[in-house]
């Protein structure tokens, strides 16, 4: 049995936070899940991936192509009666954007949470967005943990709240929060779990052409009214301490200020709101929190958007306070937080007087060498991009070529001694991009795209090419799966996690379905004979597809136990 299934009310486990929101989400009743992967969020579909490999969990689970059909499949589960959960990264959203904006007019009958982990300072990705901005664009509430406990706590919570509005709810996240290790203490499970939903037809509820849209939007204003009343009350916004200086804060930046204010001393000189529904904007308890006071620090990550919100709601209603954070430089808009940095910022909002400890001398200890990441020893990656550079230098060609390139590991290929990825914006964009350059420059492109990513969002660019005859080289990078984020299946592998028996499609069938005539596949690992491949391929006009298949070398080693 799977850990996170232990029916022990009470007792206590260490849990990361995406194992915790897995919990909740198990002990919440949740039924249906679907997600693609992505970091900082992949451990929550990993585990739900691995609980239900155990038939009795009674829980469905999938890896879907892409964020827009995960959050489409839970959606569905939702409006037959099913509790449903999908989780993603934060770029994930604008994924399923096009879901999440009509979503919110139809609204649920099931509990829905959806999950989104957004990456201060980009640990893992290509930007760091602030993704409650997404919340306030479709008008959905939004729940913010700051622990272990309080994922759990929240998860569960967050699907009562969408069963009482009528809407789904965010869980937002952010690395920290989802990768910090702490005690949980386990609640009950449900003593039977809803297996099969009905889906009631009322397509004058479920359809929106712009008759019904009118209508769903009228419902979801009056529905965002009704979720305000319920983060006025919520258990996960509290007010403690008193004084003329206050400070707002939410996620993981709450707990840094809470800290400082011990460590600084000044208690009993500070008002603190910690915000955990911080969306929608809880008006009467800002105006509770604004009551007496002469200026306000707000400590949040990313954009100002509670900052924002405090100075409408205290010129609204007329209050002459000093809100500081971003717009006044006392924090940035970049980067993740630190303990050190927020407590800088509230002694400076305090006027305390606070010196920095005293560095250590470390002029006689030499610098540490630089570790980038890297493409692993024995990578099948490794091998293609070298041949693929031989074959162009041996046909002159290799100064003049233009790289696109896609999100996974391999885009590590941009590093030397390898400088094969030019050009890189989104998940699929390699394909697409790759049209661009076709069109602009009389460059030789040849682009790069991982097998789990040309499933989710490589092919409809593939068809608009083949469609409007540019003329480049996609090379299909097949290391059997998704190896970036974990090691999670994908349509198209060939080497299979024990117990996984959902049917193959085969990546050549799909490109031919795309209409490419110029197919050719490779085993990198044998060098003669893929150069020999490689330049026939190369030397063609059109679209060409190259699919080099050679599995993920620590994939391999993990589930076809050899090394």
């Amino acid at each position: 049995m799977h850990p996170l299934l232990t029916d022990d009310p009470g007792k206590k486990m260490l849990l990361l936070g995406n194992e915790a929101i897995v919990r909740g989400a198990v002990e919440a009743g949740m039924s249906v899940a679907a997600a693609y992967p992505g970091t900082p969020s992949s451990e929550i579909g990993n585990n739900l991936f691995q609980i239900t490999q155990d038939r009795e969990s009674g829980i469905y689970f999938e890896f879907s192509t892409n964020e827009k059909v995960a959050m489409e499949v839970a959606a569905a589960a939702s409006a037959a009666g099913l509790r449903t959960l999908t989780c993603m990264k934060h770029v994930g959203m604008n994924v399923a954007s096009d879901v999440l904006m009509t979503l919110a007019y139809l609204g649920i009958r099931g509990g829905m949470v959806i999950v989104c982990a957004d990456d201060p300072s980009m640990h893992s990705s290509q930007n760091e967005q602030d993704n409650r901005y997404y919340a306030k664009l479709a008008g959905l509430p939004v729940l913010e943990p700051v622990s272990a406990q309080e994922a759990k706590d929240m998860t569960r919570a967050a699907f009562d709240i969408s069963e009482e509005l009528g809407v789904p709810v965010i869980l937002r996240t952010t690395t920290r929060t989802a990768h910090v290790r702490g005690p949980v203490e386990l609640g009950d499970l449900p003593a039977e779990r809803k297996q099969k939903g009905r889906f009631e037809k009322t397509p004058m509820r479920w359809v929106p052409v712009p008759a019904v849209a009118r209508i769903r939007h009228k419902a979801l204003l009056e529905i965002q009214e009704k979720a305000a009343g319920v983060a006025e009350k919520s258990e996960f916004n509290t007010i403690t301490g008193s004084g003329a200086i206050g400070i707002l804060a939410s996620g993981v930046a709450a707990c840094y200020v809470k800290d400082s204010i011990s460590e600084l001393g000044c208690e009993e000189n500070v008002k603190f709101l910690r915000l955990g529904f911080t969306y929608p904007v809880p008006e009467a308890l800002f105006l509770s929190f604004l009551d007496g006071l002469e200026k306000v620090l707000v400590v949040e990550e990313l954009e100002p958007f509670q900052e924002e919100a405090l100075r409408v709601v205290a010129q609204k209603n007329g209050i002459n306070v000093e809100i500081l954070g971003k717009a006044s430089g006392h924090l940035p808009r970049l980067y993740e937080f630190d303990p050190a940095q927020v407590r800088s910022a509230i002694a400076s909002a305090a006027g305390i007087d606070v010196s920095s400890p005293d560095m250590p001398d470390l002029s006689g200890i030499p610098q540490l060498p630089m570790r980038p990441p890297t493409l692993c020893k024995g990578c099948p990656h490794r091998e293609t991009y070298n041949e693929i550079k031989e074959v162009l230098t041996e046909l002159g060609m290799v100064e003049n070529t233009v790289y696109p390139t896609d999100i996974g590991c391999y885009t590590l290929g941009m590093l030397p001694p390898i400088g094969m990825a030019d050009y890189l914006l989104c998940m699929g964009s390699s394909v697409g991009t790759s049209a661009g350059f076709s069109i602009a420059t009389d460059q030789k492109i040849v682009s790069f795209i991982g097998d789990s990513t040309f499933f989710h969002s490589g092919i409809s660019s593939l068809c608009s090419a083949v469609h409007n005859e540019h003329n480049f080289c996609l090379v299909i990078l097949d290391n059997s799966t998704t190896a970036m984020t974990g090691h999670q299946p994908n349509p198209g592998i060939s080497l299979r996690p024990p117990g996984y028996d959902k049917p193959r499609i085969a990546i050549e069938d799909v490109v031919r379905g795309c209409g490419v005539k110029n197919f050719y596949r490779i085993n990198p690992y044998k060098k003669s004979e893929a150069m020999g491949v490689l330049k026939d391929a190369l030397a063609q006009d059109g679209v060409t597809v190259v699919v080099a298949e050679a599995p993920c070398v620590l994939y391999y080693k993990r589930v076809g136990g050899k090394k």
